[in-house]
């Protein structure tokens, strides 16, 4: 068609704008993080997996919070309970870390 603009190339990071296309697809499923939350096992294998994981600490938060999020709308509160103590166990490691290095 003329006149319409190309889609910006995979991994730019950039949308189509007016289009539903790539809106839900990965386009890096390399650094893509699986998160399982059916069961408190799986919740602490989950919680200890992205606490091994070389990621910033605010993507290690963000992984943390989808699983949170989607075990409250489940209304699976206890494992809504160990995603949260491994967020908060996450900010503690970071508020040691920085404290040793003397930043703080």
């Amino acid at each position: 068609m003329p006149g319409r603009k190309r889609d910006p190339k995979k991994g730019t990071g950039k949308k189509p704008k007016g289009s539903g296309r790539r809106l839900y697809t990965d386009e890096n499923p390399k650094d893509t993080v699986k998160i399982k939350f059916a069961t408190p096992a799986d919740a602490r294998a989950t919680v200890a997996k992205v606490k091994k994981i070389k990621k910033p600490f605010a993507r290690k938060i963000q992984i943390l919070t989808v699983g949170e999020q989607r075990a409250k709308v489940m209304k699976k509160n206890e494992v809504v309970g160990i995603f949260k103590r491994g967020k908060q166990a996450i900010r503690n490691a970071a508020n040691k870390k920085v404290k040793r290095n003397g930043k703080a």
